[in-house]
Formats: structure tokens, sequence, C-alpha cells
């Protein structure tokens, strides 16, 4: 299987999914701490990638989503957005409502 062909697996066998640099636990820049947090503010079950240990999912996410820039956040299948527009999502309140309906 080819790295687009799995990430596009990756996006859609995952609820909730953010590629991101280093871990929820361990985020590797600001933008991914940031949009970790939020995730988890919202309560909200996620997996993750770490694209500084999938060198290739660094290289060919990009192609696949069209989004130039990580953290890259995906819900049921659809790109979501970044860092940016995660926390204009959190502030109005349209995330919260996004991934509560995704868990029920």
């Amino acid at each position: 299987m080819d790295i687009e062909a799995k990430l596009k697996e990756q996006i859609s066998e995952n609820n909730i999914l953010i590629y991101m640099k280093g871990t929820p636990y361990e985020p590797r820049c600001g933008f991914s701490a940031r949009t970790v947090q939020i995730l988890i503010e919202c309560e909200s079950k996620f997996s993750y990638v770490d694209i500084l240990e999938n060198n290739d999912a660094r290289v060919a996410l990009p192609k696949v989503s069209d989004w130039p820039t990580f953290p890259q956040v995906f819900v049921n299948g659809e790109l979501i957005g970044g860092a940016d527009i995660v926390a204009q999502m959190h502030e109005s309140g349209e995330l919260k409502k996004l991934l509560d309906s995704v868990e029920s």
C-alpha cells in the first residue's frame, strides 16, 4: 500500500484524527500543543499521528489533504483545518457540537 492510500485509510478509520508534531503528551510545536489542548477541553477521544516520526506522512499528507501546514485535524474523514481554524471553531462553540455529534 502506498503512503497516500495509507493516509486515506487512517483518515477514514478514525472518527477524530490529528496529524501533529509530537504526541498529545509531548507536543513538539506550539500549534500542535494548542490544538491538542482544545481537543482535550472538548473531552474528545481522538487518534494522532506524529509526523516527526513518520516522515512519509509529513511529506505526503499535504498532497492528500490539500493543506500545507500542521497540525491537521480530520473529523469523520473531512479536514477541519489547522490550529487557527480549530481555535476559532472552539471559541464559537461550533467545534464542541461537531465533536459531540461524532461520539454519540
